[in-house]
């Protein structure tokens, strides 16, 4: 039982963790330097 509850935690952060980059993409943030231009240049957007 304790390894179906501890199973079903780390899927929900998979999918929060997932679902967090899907929102940050449609907003434009890059993934690799999450919209801060002065740190990569601005050469990700």
């Amino acid at each position: 039982m304790g390894t179906i509850m501890v199973g079903l935690l780390v899927a929900g952060a998979v999918v929060l963790a997932v679902r967090s980059m899907i929102k940050d993409k449609k907003k434009g943030k890059s993934i690799h330097c999450g919209g801060d231009c002065k740190h990569c240049g601005g050469g990700c957007h």
